[in-house]
């Protein structure tokens, strides 16, 4: 089968405007880790707002002082062309929360607390408009 689409010289994949070609992946890239960091940055913060928002009474936990809630934040890192971010809380109960408990503390009390998920529903909401978004940046 020819290829449709054979350089100047009727040869697929020999191609004499390699300068061109380097230049315009190297334009992209540049533009290309901003962009990811951005779309990222935005996700986190709305993937945090819907955790929030899920942990304010039920089906999700109760919050009456507001202070678990308070204590979910979002950051984000780069290291090279990776990024990555970090949503989470530093409260103990959290995971308690989420995934419900059964059985004896450190402390020895016994607890049969079902759970109330709100950060399971939250990724589930957020991740395909997430990796859309993130799609659109690698697509452009």
């Amino acid at each position: 089968m020819a290829n449709p689409h054979p350089n100047a010289h009727g040869r697929a994949g020999v191609y004499s405007n390699a300068d061109q070609v380097a230049a315009a992946f190297d334009t992209r890239a540049a533009r290309t880790l901003p962009e990811t960091m951005a779309v990222v940055q935005h996700y986190a913060m709305l993937l945090e707002t819907r955790v929030k928002a899920n942990a304010s009474g039920r089906p999700g936990p109760n919050a009456p002082t507001g202070d678990y809630r308070r204590s979910w934040t979002h950051e984000v890192f780069t290291a090279g062309v990776a990024v990555t971010a970090v949503v989470g809380t530093n409260k103990p109960q959290g995971r308690r929360l989420e995934y419900g408990f059964v059985g004896a503390d450190s402390l020895g009390r016994v607890f049969n607390q079902q759970p109330y998920p709100h950060v399971g529903p939250a990724v589930e909401e957020i991740a395909p408009q997430f990796v859309a978004a993130l799609g659109g940046v690698v697509g452009e």
